[in-house]
């Protein structure tokens, strides 16, 4: 039976005996660490409303999908794995929401087997959405502009994997060319020092040894929920990012804080030096570059040129020559030709940096970029994808090498792979070795 065919059948009347019993839920999360601390939340939430959490590859009687749209291959993801929940189970109610849902609304209503689609005001009401879920031959979209957008939620990820993504800033105040995220996630606002002080607290009371610190746009923490500045004087808010990172590094019981990823902009020197003194904040940088060329970077309307991240890079290096440094870079950007591509390698081959995370570039309706010419063929993108993933892979071996035979402290995770688990070093070095149970979520002395 066709699967329209049955929503026409049930009615409210299998709802009503859905809601009458122990409800089932799946989730299942796109992109980035800020989505995962968002997933596991209302996993939470839904928990308390008396679901069972139920593994995503398992029938469900609901299947969240927490989406992103930061490039195409995330929205065609989305699409399959509606389509594999219409397979496994026709009757399940398939929910979608994250920043694709709140880009494409109508979009994704319109994809056979999705029931509801919730945009980014209505994701944390995701209990009381799904209450009022009826069987129909239309998804219900609740959604709106994202000017509306102007709430924060507090999420931390915790039970998914032994670190912790604790949300601290959500939002985007920047307006770079290629970027979507400010249309997905409107302004930039973030919670209070004093609310994400508890959240610590609180995870340092369920055993959690490492927080990981997302949010968008990480550096420009101290903007209210409504996206407005505590101003003093000008420019100055009353809380700022290294305001957080001091008090964080008080907290009794969490041993470990990774800043997942900041602007080099707004990455200043006392937050660089403060790493570099403190016990808990681990020697491990990701700052996003996208270009090492100063042509394309003004063409992406970055807030920096490449001498700043350069000057960064130099800064941490000193300091602390130990310290992992990620790196994001886009390839293909329109008016990327030959010339700026080669800028970018070799800028990027004469940093000390440890790894890259490479993407190549993708067109998203409504961006600036996408009145930049020439384009960049897909074939050559997917070329200059590969180059630098080699290099990345280079890079990565080069660092690890310069730390063998060192002893460092590594946090191993829970999951067993195969009879193998995995750790990070302080300084971000993976480490796999065969599954000891004693092991998980220990801070452990290692011979790299």
């Amino acid at each position: 039976m066709k699967r329209q065919t049955v929503r026409r059948l049930a009615g409210n009347s299998y709802l009503c005996g859905l809601m009458a019993e122990a409800r089932t839920v799946a989730f299942h999360t796109l992109g980035c660490k800020l989505n995962f601390s968002e997933t596991s939340t209302l996993s939470r939430m839904l928990e308390k409303e008396g679901f069972e959490k139920k593994e995503f590859d398992d029938i469900a009687d609901v299947y969240v999908i927490n989406t992103c749209s930061v490039t195409e291959n995330a929205d065609k993801e989305c699409r399959q794995i509606v389509r594999r929940i219409q397979r496994k189970s026709p009757e399940s109610f398939v929910v979608i929401t994250g920043c694709y849902a709140q880009l494409k609304p109508k979009e994704i209503a319109e994809i056979p087997g999705v029931d509801l689609v919730l945009g980014a005001a209505e994701k944390f009401n995701i209990g009381t959405h799904i209450k009022e879920l009826a069987k129909g031959d239309s998804a219900k979209i609740c959604s709106c502009d994202v000017s509306d957008v102007t709430g924060f939620n507090s999420s931390y990820s915790i039970a998914d994997r032994t670190r912790t993504f604790l949300k601290v800033q959500d939002g985007c105040d920047y307006n770079c060319s290629f970027c979507t995220i400010p249309q997905a996630r409107g302004k930039s606002r973030s919670d209070s020092i004093a609310n994400v002080i508890a959240n610590a607290k609180e995870l340092a009371a369920k055993a959690v040894k490492e927080i990981v610190l997302t949010g968008v746009n990480l550096g420009d923490f101290g903007k209210g929920p409504d996206g407005a500045g505590s101003i003093i004087g000008i420019n100055n808010r009353e809380e700022n990012f290294f305001d957080l990172v001091k008090e964080l590094d008080k907290v009794e019981g969490i041993q470990r804080y990774r800043i997942s990823s900041i602007e080099p902009n707004l990455l200043t020197n006392e937050i660089i030096e403060f790493v570099a003194n403190s016990d808990k904040f681990m020697p491990h940088f990701h700052i996003p570059l996208q270009s090492g060329s100063n042509k394309v970077l003004s063409l992406m309307r970055r807030r920096y040129k490449r001498e700043l991240y350069s000057d960064r890079v130099q800064l941490i290096k000193t300091l602390m020559p130990h310290c992992a440094i990620g790196v994001d870079v886009i390839v293909g950007f329109p008016g990327e030709t030959d010339v700026e591509f080669k800028e970018t390698f070799d800028f990027l081959h004469s940093l000390d940096v440890s790894y890259l995370h490479v993407f190549t570039y993708s067109e998203r309706d409504n961006t600036h970029a996408l009145t930049i010419n020439p384009v960049v063929p897909m074939n050559i993108r997917h070329e200059r994808n590969k180059i630098l993933r080699n290099l990345s892979y280079m890079k990565m071996q080069y660092f690890t090498n310069q730390h063998t035979g060192q002893t460092r402290k590594v946090l191993f995770e829970s999951n067993d792979k195969n009879g193998m688990m995995e750790g990070y070093s302080d300084n971000y070095i993976k480490v796999t070795t065969t599954y000891r149970r004693e092991w998980v979520n220990k801070i452990t002395d290692w011979k790299i």
